[in-house]
């Protein structure tokens, strides 16, 4: 069974009720619980993480290449723009990831227009809401059904 971990950063357990005009109205909680429904669905295991401490997405990321994780979906917040420590922990697990972003980072400040991941991401999804995590989810569960063929 495929294994897929959502990895997300700082301030996303706020979700639904900070700035609903950039990340929408759904909680984080009720985002993880259609993933699951859906991974499942599909014969995959999903686990959710979030955590407002670098040091504990690095240890998690860590913790996903000892575990046999397949694929990580990553929404590394306020990380995008500072982690290098993040950033060093999934080059050294080398486990494929899609970067998300509720909002459009480059629809707005230019500070959140640069990110420490999308080079070496497999690809990301931004500015369509919650919506972003579905479609990573999709786009993973099909590299894995491939790349497990």
């Amino acid at each position: 069974m495929a294994k897929i971990w959502v990895i997300n950063g700082p301030n996303l357990n706020l979700l639904g009720e900070r700035e609903p005009q950039h990340y929408g109205r759904r909680s984080l909680a009720d985002i993880a619980r259609a993933l699951r429904a859906k991974a499942a669905a599909a014969g995959c295991e999903l686990e959710d993480f979030q955590s407002n401490a670098e040091h504990e997405l690095v240890e998690r990321v860590q913790a996903a290449g000892r575990a046999g994780v397949d694929f990580i979906i990553l929404n590394p917040a306020a990380f995008t723009h500072t982690s290098v420590a993040l950033r060093d922990a999934l080059s050294a697990v080398g486990i494929p990831f899609i970067e998300v972003h509720l909002s459009n980072i480059h629809a707005r400040e230019s500070f959140r227009r640069h990110s420490y991941f999308s080079d070496i991401a497999r690809g990301v999804i931004s500015g369509l809401g919650p919506q972003v995590y579905e479609l990573a989810l999709a786009a993973a569960l099909h590299a894995v059904e491939n790349e497990q063929a």
